[in-house]
């Protein structure tokens, strides 16, 4: 009978205790993450930021600024994330017929990878979005966030199958 080993969690040590992973060894290498998420949000929003109309002002241009801007903040956020470079980092926002797709993609050339950075610039871009729409509509939701695609490092490239 073949046992599996028991998957061992690099966040934490042997007593069991969160840890920042030592990253020390590792060679910096070009790394890539690409995030997606979306805000649902009623047809009378999605007319408004059509138009333009929006009480608060430019809802895809703020959303993408703070997407940008929490990229590079999210070590001050993620207890265990480490500061890195990040050396480039988009936020594309689309608009659905009943959504806004926002798609982040974060660069860097350093010892980790740059996921939570693409998932923390996507997730704060939505927040940015329902907290503009929010006074027309309250009902916005943000659903989907997940990291799509990952490449450089240890592990290599990385496509999320589509379903």
């Amino acid at each position: 009978m073949t046992t599996t080993p028991p998957l061992r969690l690099t966040h934490l040590d042997d007593a069991g205790h969160a840890r920042m992973v030592d990253v020390t060894a590792k060679q910096p290498t070009v790394r890539e993450a690409v995030a997606v998420g979306e805000v649902r949000c009623s047809p009378t929003v999605m007319t408004a930021l059509r138009e333009g109309t929006v009480p608060k002002g430019d809802v895809l241009a703020v959303a993408r600024i703070a997407g940008i801007a929490a990229a590079k903040r999210t070590p001050e956020l993620l207890p265990l994330a480490h500061t890195i470079g990040v050396h480039g980092a988009s936020v594309d926002l689309e608009l659905a017929p009943d959504r806004v797709r926002i798609t982040a993609t974060v660069r860097t050339a350093d010892r980790t990878g740059v996921e939570m950075e693409a998932l923390t610039a996507v997730s704060v871009a939505a927040l940015a979005v329902v907290d503009m729409v929010k006074g027309v509509d309250r009902s916005a939701e943000i659903t989907g966030v997940k990291v799509v695609a990952k490449s450089g490092g240890r592990s290599g490239d990385w496509h999320r199958p589509e379903a």
